[in-house]
């Protein structure tokens, strides 16, 4: 579930809102203590100290550049203080910002601000989460206005893409479906917001609704955020419950483990998830419908002809660097060494993940349930792009992998890609 948040959040052609909800530590002191409790779990549910808050500072002091296309943006302070912070907004426009995707003022929020998916967070779940807000400390730290170029600094321009992408409502529960079921939609679609970098957008920046939950370049980031509908060979198909949940969870199960941006999502939101929330999310995505579009086309003849090339050496690398953690077969050591044989993260249409990760290198997070987390180093400064194409290629398609060969162009592109 690669979903950087929200950086990973970000989408192509949208920008974070220059103010999210503002609130006030005064409200705070009306709230009890159970209900404060509750809204710090549904913020760690939502993830929204992922964007506010920079990394080493304060918490939800906001700040945090998002570079883009087309500008930078600096994601806004939301805590409890009066001055810089939102300190002054009361729980009703606190929830008509979550539910109609308006600032207080009226102003349009841009859909970096995932309104989009928090539309359907109840009245009473918003409440909480403005409770606890209230009670964070409050972070003296002005918002920084976000340094876009024209014409994506025009806020009336997104009445057009509202229509098209946008509609209110809270979640309504599907009668035929099981409370187990419900619930995992209702924090997969809604405070998770994982349609967001897990479905494709289109030129307008808007999720293309045909491919929900298919997996898409999440351009920002350069990282790929695969699919997780019940394919079989691209999705969540032949995955276990436990495997998912493992996954979501501690970050790491005996199918895989999560780097990048997904890698900060499990650290700072779903490992503070109770394990029937993370279940309920698993039974969801379990049960998304497989669609064709998810199968790769077959490689054509050129392809055939690089894995020919390139794949000799790239055995070669693999066996002197690798094999060692990853097993001579691919197998891999699970639950520390992910397998790389049948691991549909390797071999994804998109070869952008297995290329950074050889590049980069790279942690699971440190979660309770996975407190020392093996790594991968990276291989940028011993191996060279040829080297790297080499040996991602030979992973994609050997021990009955199925994936396409990458090109040496590819590697060198993703070369001085930032982390995330």
């Amino acid at each position: 579930m690669l979903r950087f948040r929200h950086f990973r959040a970000l989408t192509v052609a949208v920008f974070i809102a220059a103010c999210a909800a503002p609130i006030g530590q005064a409200a705070a002191q009306g709230a009890d203590a159970a209900t404060v409790k509750r809204g710090e779990y549904l913020a760690r549910a939502g993830d929204c100290i992922a964007c506010h808050t920079l990394p080493a500072g304060k918490t939800f002091g906001g700040g945090r550049p998002m570079d883009t296309p087309f500008g930078t943006l600096y994601t806004p302070n939301i805590s409890s203080d009066k001055e810089t912070g939102i300190g002054k907004w009361t729980a009703e426009e606190f929830f008509a910002m979550m539910h109609t995707g308006k600032s207080r003022d009226g102003s349009l929020l841009y859909p970096a601000m995932p309104y989009t998916s928090y539309t359907k967070v109840t009245r009473a779940d918003s409440d909480a989460i403005y409770a606890f807000l209230m009670s964070t400390p409050a972070v003296h730290q002005p918002n920084r206005p976000h340094e876009l170029r024209f014409p994506f600094n025009r806020r009336e321009l997104l009445l057009g893409w509202r229509s098209l992408f946008f509609r209110e409502g809270v979640y309504e529960p599907d009668a035929s479906q099981s409370a187990e079921w419900n619930r995992g939609a209702y924090l997969v679609e809604g405070l998770g917001h994982c349609s967001m970098c897990h479905t494709a957008i289109n030129a307008l920046g808007g999720n293309v609704k045909s491919k929900a939950f298919e997996g898409g370049l999440i351009p920002i980031q350069n990282w790929y955020a695969p699919s997780l509908t019940s394919n079989k060979e691209a999705g969540l198909g032949d995955w276990s419950l436990d495997d998912i949940v493992g996954l979501l969870h501690a970050g790491v199960s005996n199918r895989g483990a999560v780097y990048g941006p997904m890698a900060e999502v499990v650290y700072d939101s779903l490992q503070y998830l109770t394990e029937e929330d993370v279940r309920a999310m698993a039974v969801y995505l379990k049960a998304l419908p497989a669609r064709s579009g998810d199968k790769s086309a077959p490689p054509s003849q050129a392809a055939v002809e690089e894995k020919t090339s390139l794949s000799p050496l790239g055995k070669k690398i693999y066996d002197a660097q690798c094999a060692e953690c990853h097993a001579a077969q691919g197998q891999g050591k699970p639950p520390d060494f992910p397998p790389l044989a049948n691991n549909q993260s390797i071999v994804m249409s998109s070869a952008v993940n297995p290329i950074r990760m050889v590049l980069n290198g790279g942690y699971p997070p440190g979660t309770f349930k996975n407190p020392k987390p093996y790594g991968m180093p990276p291989f940028a400064q011993s191996l060279s792009d040829v080297e790297v194409a080499a040996v991602v290629t030979y992973i994609r398609t050997a021990w009955g992998n199925r994936g396409t060969p990458v090109s040496v162009k590819e590697v060198n592109e993703l070369r001085s890609a930032p982390l995330y």
